[in-house]
């Protein structure tokens, strides 16, 4: 099921039904394309229309921030809950594991992504891997990049670039990218993993304050996307909102 939420169609779905969708396409060899939703790139998305395609093509457009929930049942619309795309993709490199599927990790620098890989390798072994190339490219070598993936058999695409890059890569190449069963954008996931940036502790998580914690990480670089874009994203909600008062 999806729901209408400040005219994007967002899915319904927990974690696990959103787990069971995807592995039932690879199982079937469908192709299947998700993104992952909060508040910024819903601002992002009213500016830049690629981005605004991109999401909308996808087959799977999953409430990744708390923000997105809270406006949901604030317009009365039912969300389950988060499905958080830095937990979406380490379960589904799991899944791959355990169904024998292969993975292409794509971005961050060379020396993140490697240690992605390293951790993955020890963890589940390498059959899992794919491949994996960083994310420090030029518009011309795009369409080689999606040829290299293509070729590398991967069933499971994870790019760790940041918005909108990722997305617009992904939609701009997605029919050299048919082969692929299964992509989705991690933005920063890489880092975490890699230990480069630490991840708020569970309570500011269910707490809907990750994003806080992200920005006390980096206030300088973060400020605007988060305060000013937050901002924003809270008018239009309340706009919303008044507007079906007057229904």
């Amino acid at each position: 099921m999806k729901i209408d939420l400040l005219g994007i169609p967002v899915d319904s779905l927990t974690m696990e039904d959103t787990i069971d969708r995807i592995d039932k396409a690879i199982k079937e060899n469908k192709r299947i394309r998700q993104v992952s939703l909060n508040a910024g790139k819903m601002i992002s998305m009213q500016k830049n229309k690629e981005l605004y395609n991109s999401v909308m093509s996808c087959d799977i457009i999953s409430a990744d921030g708390q923000g997105i929930i809270w406006a949901g049942r604030f317009l009365g619309k039912h969300l389950p809950g988060r499905v958080a795309g830095c937990d979406l993709m380490q379960k589904l490199v799991k899944l791959a594991y355990e169904n024998k599927y292969k993975c292409f990790f794509f971005g961050a620098k060379e020396v993140v992504i490697k240690k992605v890989v390293n951790h993955y390798n020890q963890l589940y072994g390498p059959d899992i891997m794919a491949g994996y190339r960083n994310g420090y490219f030029t518009k011309t070598e795009e369409p080689f990049i999606a040829k290299q993936i293509v070729d590398s058999g991967a069933q499971l695409l994870f790019v760790g670039i940041v918005t909108p890059t990722k997305e617009n890569f992904l939609y701009e190449h997605k029919d050299i990218l048919k082969k692929v069963n299964f992509t989705m954008g991690v933005g920063g996931t890489f880092d975490i993993i890699a230990g480069v940036t630490k991840r708020a502790p569970i309570w500011m998580q269910n707490m809907g304050m990750e994003w806080f914690y992200r920005f006390l990480q980096e206030p300088r670089r973060m400020w605007r996307r988060y305060l000013v874009g937050n901002s924003k994203f809270i008018w239009m909600v309340i706009k919303e909102k008044l507007k079906r008062g007057k229904n």
